[in-house]
C-alpha cells in the first residue's frame, strides 16, 4: 500500500515538474527583450525622426505607439531609467499630442495615448494626458459609435478608454468603449466582424462571407486577430472585475484563446491565414507574439487553465526566440503593414518590414508576460 501511494505521488508530481522544466529562465527572457530593444534604440536615437516609406510620417503614428506599449511593458518588469527617458522624450517631442490633433476620430492616431497615460501614472502631471483626454472626451460626447470599422482599431483605441476610466474613476469612458466595441463586434460589415462560432474576427467588411481563402475557409488574418486579443488583454488588465461589461470582454477573450489552440503550428507559430495554412504559410512574428502576450496573461491571471495553455504558449515563445531573433537584435519574420495574408509577402528571416517598430512592440509585450510565468 505504501509503495502504491509513492507511485501515485510520482505520477502527480511528474506533470508539474515537466511544466517547470519548460519555463524559460527569467533572466534569459529579459536578455532577449533587451537585445531586441537595444537594436531598435540604437537605430532610432532621435525619437522624433520621421519614418519614410511610401510617404513621410511622424513618429507618433500607431506603429510607433505599439512599440512604446511594448517598451512600457518592459519598463514595468525592468524599470531602467533609459527606457523611461526614451519614452518620455518621445512624448515631449510630440507635445503629448496626436498626429491629427485633438479632434481626430481615427483610432490609429489615438494609440500613442496609451503610453502617455502610462507615463502619467508613473509621474502624474495633467499636461501629459490633457490632449488624449480631450480627444476621448470628444468621442464620449458625440453620438457616433461606428469609428472602429477595422479590427486593428480595437487595439489602438480601446485600452485608452479603459485607462482613462480608471485614472478618473469615470464610467462614461467604459460605456463609450463598450458601445464602440459592440458595434464593431455585432454591426460592422454584414453581421458584425466577430464570428462567435469560430471564435475569430474578420479584419473588416471586405472579408465577411462569402469571401473565402483559397481552401474555402473564412479569412481570419493572424495579426488582425492578434490586435483584438491584445486589446482585450489590456482592457482586462485595467478594468476592475466588477466594472460594467467586464464579463463580455472576458467571455470574448476566452473564446478567442480556445480557438487558437487547435490551429497552432507544430513550430509554435500561427499562420498568417489562421484557417488556411497553405495561403502564405510561412512563419510570422507579429500575430504569434500578440497571441503569446494574450495567452500568457491569461495564465498569469488564472483565467486560462494552465495545463491546457502553458504548452501552447511556451512552444510559441520558443519559436519567436529561436527562429526570429537575430544575434544583433534584429527581428525577422515580421509581416509589413497591411490587412490580409498576402500583404508584405514574402515574410522572411532576413527581410526588413516597411516599419520596424510595431513588430518589436509585439515581441516586448509577449516577453513581458512570459517573464511573469511562475512554476
Amino acid at each position: 500500500m505504501k509503495l502504491q501511494r509513492i507511485l501515485i505521488l510520482i505520477l502527480l508530481i511528474q506533470p508539474a515538474l515537466s511544466y517547470a522544466q519548460k519555463l524559460p529562465e527569467r533572466n534569459e527572457v529579459l536578455k532577449l527583450m533587451c537585445l531586441a530593444n537595444e537594436y531598435f534604440m540604437n537605430k532610432w536615437v532621435d525619437v522624433g525622426k520621421t519614418t519614410i516609406t511610401d510617404k513621410e510620417r511622424p513618429s507618433n503614428i500607431w506603429t510607433r505607439g505599439v512599440y512604446y506599449e511594448g517598451l512600457m511593458s518592459l519598463h514595468r518588469i525592468y524599470p531602467k531609467e533609459e527606457f523611461y527617458n526614451y519614452a518620455y522624450s518621445w512624448a515631449e517631442f510630440h507635445k503629448w499630442g496626436m498626429r491629427n490633433g485633438n479632434t481626430t476620430r481615427n483610432a490609429d492616431d489615438q494609440c500613442c495615448g496609451q503610453t502617455y497615460i502610462d507615463l502619467y501614472q508613473i509621474s502624474p502631471d495633467p499636461a501629459k494626458i490633457k490632449n488624449i483626454k480631450l480627444c476621448m472626451d470628444m468621442l464620449v460626447a458625440t453620438p457616433q459609435i461606428d469609428d472602429w470599422s477595422w479590427i486593428d482599431a480595437i487595439q489602438m483605441a480601446m485600452p485608452v478608454f479603459a485607462k482613462l476610466g480608471v485614472v478618473f474613476n469615470d464610467e462614461q469612458y467604459f460605456e463609450k468603449m463598450y458601445e464602440m466595441y459592440m458595434f464593431t463586434r455585432n454591426n460592422h460589415g454584414d453581421n458584425g466582424l466577430f464570428n462567435e462560432k469560430d471564435g475569430l474576427w474578420w479584419r473588416d467588411k471586405d472579408f465577411d462571407p462569402p469571401y473565402t481563402e483559397p481552401n474555402g475557409e473564412d479569412c481570419y488574418w493572424s495579426r488582425g486577430n492578434g490586435w483584438v486579443a491584445a486589446a482585450l488583454t489590456r482592457v482586462l488588465e485595467e478594468l476592475p472585475e466588477n466594472a460594467p461589461h467586464y464579463n463580455q470582454y472576458l467571455n470574448d477573450y476566452k473564446k478567442m484563446m480556445d480557438a487558437l489552440v487547435p490551429i497552432q503550428r507544430e513550430d509554435g507559430f500561427w499562420n498568417v491565414s489562421l484557417h488556411d495554412p497553405n495561403n502564405y504559410g510561412g512563419k510570422e512574428l507579429t500575430g504569434t507574439a500578440l497571441f503569446v502576450y494574450a495567452i500568457a496573461f491569461g495564465i498569469n491571471q488564472n483565467i486560462l487553465p494552465r495545463e491546457k495553455f502553458l504548452p501552447v504558449v511556451l512552444k510559441a515563445w520558443n519559436g519567436l526566440a529561436n527562429d526570429c531573433l537575430h544575434e544583433n537584435g534584429f527581428l525577422g519574420f515580421v509581416q509589413s503593414t497591411g490587412k490580409e495574408p498576402k500583404d508584405g509577402q514574402p515574410v522572411l528571416y532576413d527581410k526588413e518590414p516597411n516599419f520596424d517598430d510595431y513588430g518589436l512592440g509585439c515581441f516586448l509585450l509577449a516577453g513581458s508576460e512570459i517573464y511573469k510565468l511562475k512554476e
